[in-house]
């Protein structure tokens, strides 16, 4: 068996909102939060803004189709966090290490993400209810 996978670093919490427009005043200018960017990912359905506190990403994610993942998950619970995304050198090589350890994986291979990431989803049920997204950040694609 493979030794498990290195995570480098908590890359963001994802969270849910409705509408960014109603979201976005209480994150920046309640908070003093900086937003980043504000971007669409079609393959995913969702409109995300990339906020930063210090060091930390916060990513605000909301559904433009109905039948997106995250209007999914507003229906069923309500605005809150969705995930914790988890930083690593090579999703791919991840997702296998994960899979030989048993992890039920959403993605059989990495996807696009915001931002020009690679992405991939490990089933909620894994760890005890939290949804966990393995990234790869564009700049370790390149290596």
């Amino acid at each position: 068996m493979v030794t498990a996978p290195m995570i480098q670093d908590l890359h963001h919490i994802g969270v849910a909102v409705k509408s960014l427009d109603e979201a976005l005043p209480r994150w920046v200018d309640g908070f003093g939060l900086r937003l980043d960017v504000v971007e669409e990912v079609p393959t995913e359905r969702v409109k995300v803004a990339i906020l930063f506190a210090g060091r930390t990403r916060i990513e605000l994610l909301e559904p433009t189709a109905d039948d997106s993942p995250i209007a999914k998950f507003l229906t069923k619970r309500g605005e809150g966090v969705h995930h914790l995304a988890f930083k690593v050198d090579d999703t791919g090589a991840v997702i296998r290490v994960l899979t030989e350890h048993g992890a039920p994986m959403l993605d059989d291979a990495p996807r696009p993400g915001a931002h020009g990431t690679k992405c991939a989803f490990v089933h909620p049920k894994w760890l005890g209810g939290v949804l966990a997204e393995i990234v790869q950040d564009p700049e370790e694609a390149a290596r």
